[in-house]
């Protein structure tokens, strides 16, 4: 190839349509040899490509953020550290505070003790020689209750229609002059005389009586008088403490003398009337009668009536019975006594015995128009029960009765030829005669 080839091939041609044969044409036009040697072309050896393994994305580890829970472990600490400060800051004072009035405490009842040494004989203080207590800790000793008690016990004098002379006792139930005691203490008498503690004395009637409770109201002439205290019988248990104070023999004025309780319940017959009684070993003597007898509270529970002593069939002897009426049985009745001057008492209209005393009570006689025979009630019943209350005997009968007033109506449980009847009665008032039960 010359150079005048060379030229024109220079010229603009037509363009073909591989681009890769043009551009090597172009080559070969521009070589300055006119024979082109091609030399061979070395082998290429293919040199594989390693295969690089691309690690995969390294994943993001989710790391948990330990503060938080050292945070709230901490704050927890710092809040039980408080919280125990403030519960050992007022331990602390509430210890302090206790010892001191351990302490304070300890202090009076040393002070006691020093004033009761000190008090070589009973001065009616209340305090006991040796300063120690017979009863619990919410009572009061015999002496306290003496101390805080004798003011409202009177001694009573009676002048019968004969002349003769009597004693008793009795306690104030109000401070414008209501006395309470037994009937039997003036039953008879034409005057009586009640002298307080202090020895003042003044003049008393008769407001009114229950001979069926051996009861008796009076009313002095005299004001602004201590009021004794009036608690429940029914809070008694057997072996509680109890003291008498009263009137012995007539001569022995504000004795006290202390016992126990020694039964409930007992049916004691006192002037042919069976009563349902206390028993305690306190001392009742002559001239007891009437008086209170307290618990250790300094309140009336009951109302000194009788006490047993003698000998028996065997000749033994015995002492140390004594009875008193619980107070609750007669509370209902005082303003009975106030307005109308007796009770009116329940009253059947049968004449009863004993014969069948565990069974019941045997009628003998039913009054006529009375509110047994208006009940059907005949002579040969036995009487079991009368209302919710069980019948065994003439006592239980009696105090059957004294649990209802007059008017009401209740069930008669009657035993009548191998048959149990129920008869409704409707009890009456009892004639103030002497009549039968």
């Amino acid at each position: 190839m010359d150079l005048h080839e060379n030229e024109n091939s220079l010229q603009p041609q037509e363009q073909k349509e591989n681009p890769s044969e043009e551009l090597f044409t172009a080559e070969e036009q521009l070589s300055p040899q006119s024979e082109t040697v091609i030399a061979p072309e070395p082998e290429v050896k293919e040199t594989p490509i390693p295969v690089v393994d691309t690690p995969a994305p390294a994943q993001k580890v989710k790391r948990r953020k330990l503060w938080k829970p050292v945070l709230a472990a901490f704050l927890i600490l710092l809040l039980m550290a408080g919280s125990c400060g403030a519960t050992a800051y007022g331990l602390n004072l509430y210890w302090k505070d206790r010892e001191a009035k351990l302490l304070q405490d300890f202090n009076q009842q040393f002070k006691e003790l020093q004033e009761l040494i000190k008090d070589n004989s009973f001065t009616g203080n209340g305090n006991s020689v040796s300063g120690t207590s017979n009863v619990s800790s919410d009572g009061l000793t015999p002496g306290q209750v003496y101390a805080a008690c004798v003011d409202t016990v009177v001694a009573l004098k009676v002048i019968t229609a004969s002349n003769t002379a009597s004693s008793g006792s009795g306690f104030i139930i109000s401070a414008d002059g209501y006395i309470l005691t037994n009937y039997h203490v003036v039953e008879k008498g034409m005057t009586i005389t009640v002298t307080t503690h202090s020895g003042d004395s003044y003049a008393a009637t008769l407001v009114g009586y229950d001979d069926n409770n051996d009861l008796a109201l009076l009313k002095a002439d005299a004001q602004d008088l201590p009021v004794a205290k009036i608690g429940s019988s029914g809070d008694l248990i057997v072996g509680d403490q109890v003291v008498a104070i009263g009137n012995p023999l007539g001569k022995l004025t504000s004795t006290l003398t202390v016992g126990y309780i020694s039964a409930k319940g007992r049916d004691v017959t006192t002037e042919g009337t069976i009563i349902n009684m206390l028993q305690t070993d306190a001392a009742i003597n002559p001239g007891n009668s009437g008086g209170p007898l307290f618990n250790m509270k300094g309140e009336v529970i009951g109302i000194t009536t009788a006490k047993y002593s003698g000998t028996s069939s065997s000749g033994a002897t015995y002492e140390g019975l004594g009875f008193a009426i619980p107070i609750d049985d007669i509370l209902d009745k005082i303003q009975q006594l106030k307005e109308k001057g007796y009770v009116p008492t329940p009253y059947m209209g049968v004449t009863i015995n004993n014969s069948v005393a565990g069974m019941g009570a045997l009628v003998v006689n039913v009054d006529s128009s009375s509110a047994a025979e208006a009940a059907g009630v005949r002579a040969g019943d036995i009487i079991v029960a009368l209302g919710n209350h069980g019948v065994t005997s003439v006592a239980t009968l009696t105090n059957a009765l004294q649990r209802f007033r007059v008017g009401d109506t209740t069930i008669v449980l009657v035993y009548r030829n191998r048959q149990m009847l129920e008869l409704s009665i409707t009890l009456t008032e009892k004639p103030r005669t002497e009549t039968p039960t």
